[in-house]
């Protein structure tokens, strides 16, 4: 049980995974078949996340 006195910690780390988790339940739940390694990049935004680290 939390403490009442609003002492909620942020995990942004954890955050960021769940809202990753989301993004790929939603595409997979839209997709008419699996989702190839392609796309599951495209929604993790992988690529994206590549060039930015390779600068």
């Amino acid at each position: 049980m939390a403490p009442v006195g609003g002492t909620a910690v942020q995990d942004h780390v954890a955050l960021a995974e769940i809202e990753l988790c989301g993004e790929l339940i939603i595409a997979a739940s839209a997709a008419q078949e699996r989702l190839s390694l392609e796309s599951i990049d495209e929604v993790l935004k992988v690529a994206e996340e590549r060039d930015s680290s390779s600068r």
